[in-house]
């Protein structure tokens, strides 16, 4: 005889039984990114409109390359999180395995395209 009642058996157990662990990792990046974002809004921002040898010496420095580097991931990890997660939602067949395979392509496109873009910078 089973003594585990039916919510404990699904406790933790979406339709694909990951709806927890996609939950949590969505809202750990969204801490995460609540805390890079504005850190990174100042570094910007004191760059902004300055010339051009002032802004590659701001994110020569270790401290906004490895903000500015860490908004890069964390952010297209979670865009492509959300965005996965709104396909999945709303489309069905061949287009939703497309859009799925679109949108997390783009998104690490970016995040590739911009760590190598700070790395020219900063080294």
């Amino acid at each position: 005889m089973r003594y585990l009642t039916a919510r404990k058996r699904a406790e933790g157990r979406g339709a694909a039984h990951t709806g927890t662990a996609h939950h949590w990792s969505m809202t750990v990046s969204s801490v995460g990114l609540a805390f890079l974002v504005p850190v990174w809004l100042y570094i910007f921002g004191h760059a902004l409109g300055r010339p051009q040898d002032v802004v590659v010496a701001t994110f020569a420095h270790p401290f906004p390359a490895i903000v500015t580097a860490l908004l890069l991931v964390v952010g297209m990890r979670h865009f492509a999180m959300g965005a996965t997660t709104m396909i999945e939602d709303y489309a069905r067949g061949t287009a939703r395995k497309m859009l799925v395979i679109f949108v997390i392509s783009l998104a690490w496109m970016i995040a590739a395209t911009g760590l190598f873009a700070l790395a020219r910078i900063a080294l």
